[in-house]
């Protein structure tokens, strides 16, 4: 989507400084906030496109003014909220109110080091062949979903050339929204700082992206 959340080739924003040597965890209320977020995923069965899209339903100035977890705490409050596990008078409250509802799964503490280990590849079956190929030049399309997309607003409508096929792969503007998985073949594709950012852009500078196939397409033979 378009919006402050999509951060990414802004200009204005202060540098990035690295914290060195920087904890897992800044406070203790982080690591109970990681926990809580990992523990509910059993309880509703949500993507992880439909969370990052929750993440872009925060409103703009508290997005900006947050820090890394006080957003994960305001998406899962949003989690919580709409398919109806408590009300935000619930949550201003601090305990329940109306009688819960049927969670999809429960969490328990003996299940935890199980569920960390285990991995959910996004890769499908293909119904067709890739489009493209490693080392062909590509263009990104110039479009502006009102959802959740993976397209970067600072690398639509540029060329770059593909680098890696990465395989059969759950499409997340489609996924985020209750639509189905609608898997596309995804691939990684390399840019060219110069192309990103014009002449001004350090010349030694690219940028790799994995992207679906409905956000490429061949660029202009000119």
């Amino acid at each position: 989507m378009n919006g402050p959340h999509d951060l990414g080739g802004m200009m204005g924003f202060g540098p990035i400084k690295p914290e060195r040597n920087e904890p897992v965890f800044h406070a203790p209320w982080e690591r109970r906030m990681f926990a809580l977020d990992f523990a509910f995923g059993a309880a509703d069965n949500q993507p992880i496109d439909a969370n990052r899209h929750r993440h872009e339903k925060i409103p703009p100035p508290r997005y900006l003014n947050s820090s890394y977890y006080q957003k994960w705490l305001e998406s899962l409050e949003l989690r919580v909220v709409e398919p109806g596990f408590a009300s935000e008078a619930e949550l201003a409250a601090g305990h329940s109110v109306n009688p819960p509802i049927h969670a999809h799964g429960l969490l328990r503490g003996s299940d935890v080091a199980n569920a960390v280990a285990t991995r959910w590849p996004y890769t499908r079956p293909a119904g067709a062949p890739a489009m493209y190929a490693v080392g062909e030049r590509v263009k990104t399309r110039n479009i502006h979903p009102i959802g959740h997309t993976r397209l970067p607003g600072y690398a639509r409508a540029h060329i770059g050339t593909v680098e890696r096929v990465n395989g059969c792969m759950v499409f997340p503007d489609s996924n985020a929204h209750g639509r189905g998985e609608d898997p596309h073949w995804c691939y990684c594709i390399c840019f060219a700082g110069i192309e990103l950012w014009g002449s001004d852009a350090d010349p030694a500078l690219s940028v790799s992206l994995d992207l679906w196939e409905p956000y490429l397409e061949a660029p202009d033979p000119t």
